[in-house]
């Protein structure tokens, strides 16, 4: 039986996504951006409150001596993913089904007269209003499952490096966020170890982590699969079950599973109240800790969007969590390569 996965967002997605299925080709050269030790340690955030607060925090933790020193062992960073660390209107993860989809079925045509195949080729947004959730669990499956990691990893490379994001009809590579880049480059610098805890799939992440952030694989948490060995092909095999479904309550599970220890400093974003449990998870820390929220209010050089019940940021002033606007508080959004 499948557990749900991006149940809502995609149920959302798809029927309004449609005319964007079709990805541009565009291939460009990968490479990690690298960032320096500046009298600045974040240019691209406007010299407001906000950033002063982040300084003089990862200043009083990391200097021996201060009451609030925090040992380099536990000096842990989270960050989100969709929304945090890259746009997410659309989730990647979606336009990656979409592509798997395509993928699929140029390589086995009899797929396009099955569904859910046929209905995302078609475009057939009845099919799933009418199959609802078990449609979209069924895609997911078919379109992330049946396979070794080693097939899976080279599917995303091959995507990757071609798709453009909708509506911006740049890579992919240019919708992360720039000011985000350099706080965890910050981070790093001070003895921080950044992590992401994504509610998007475990294996997509990685694939890009360590040439898009700078973090390596065994530093990304996520949605998972089960998982079993194949000893006839020594492979890995992803079977179509979650394991874990590493969004809202879930995110403090995953820490601790993969990382064993509450984060001292954790950032998310406004828009589906999934990260407020890890938020709060890391407010629970030994040692002073800090949050962040990122909120979408930049229509003109992003998105503009918000919760219906602005649950994340109401949370966000009980707990004294500190806002992002990406309006007032980043003087560039999207890096230029």
């Amino acid at each position: 039986m499948y557990k749900k996965i991006y149940i809502l967002p995609l149920f959302f997605f798809f029927l309004v996504s449609f005319t964007k299925a079709d990805n541009a080709i565009a291939i460009y050269t990968s490479d990690t951006t690298n960032f320096t030790k500046t009298s600045d340690p974040l240019p691209s955030w406007n010299d407001g409150t906000l950033k002063k607060e982040i300084i003089a925090y990862v200043t009083k933790v990391t200097k021996k001596g201060n009451p609030d020193f925090i040992p380099v062992e536990d000096r842990i960073a989270t960050f989100d993913n969709d929304g945090t660390l890259w746009a997410e209107k659309p989730y990647v993860q979606e336009l990656f089904a979409f592509y798997r989809v395509k993928q699929m079925a140029e390589a086995n045509p009899a797929l396009a007269q099955k569904q859910p195949f046929k209905a995302v080729i078609e475009k057939d947004k009845t099919y799933f209003e009418t199959g609802g959730e078990k449609a979209l669990i069924e895609l997911i499956a078919a379109t992330h499952t049946g396979m070794t990691e080693d097939e899976f990893e080279a599917s995303t490379k091959d995507f990757f490096a071609a798709a453009q994001y909708p509506g911006k009809n740049v890579p992919i590579k240019q919708i992360r966020y720039q000011p985000q880049l350099e706080l965890l480059n910050y981070l790093r610098a001070n003895g921080f170890k950044t992590f992401i805890v994504t509610g998007g799939t475990i294996e997509l992440v990685r694939s890009i982590s360590a040439d898009f952030y700078g973090i390596p694989k065994d530093q990304v948490v996520g949605t998972s699969f089960k998982y079993k060995f194949d000893d006839a092909t020594n492979s890995i095999q992803r079977q179509p079950a979650l394991d874990l479904l590493n969004d809202k309550e879930g995110k403090p599970v995953g820490i601790q599973l993969h990382i064993g220890q509450r984060p001292v400093f954790a950032c998310g974003n406004e828009g589906g109240a999934g990260d407020l449990a890890m938020l709060r998870y890391s407010q629970g820390s030994k040692y002073p800790s800090f949050q962040m929220i990122v909120n979408h209010n930049d229509a003109v050089r992003e998105y503009s969007y918000e919760e219906k019940d602005n649950l994340s940021l109401n949370t966000a002033v009980r707990y004294k969590y500190h806002v992002i606007s990406m309006k007032d508080d980043w003087k560039k959004i999207f890096p230029d390569k």
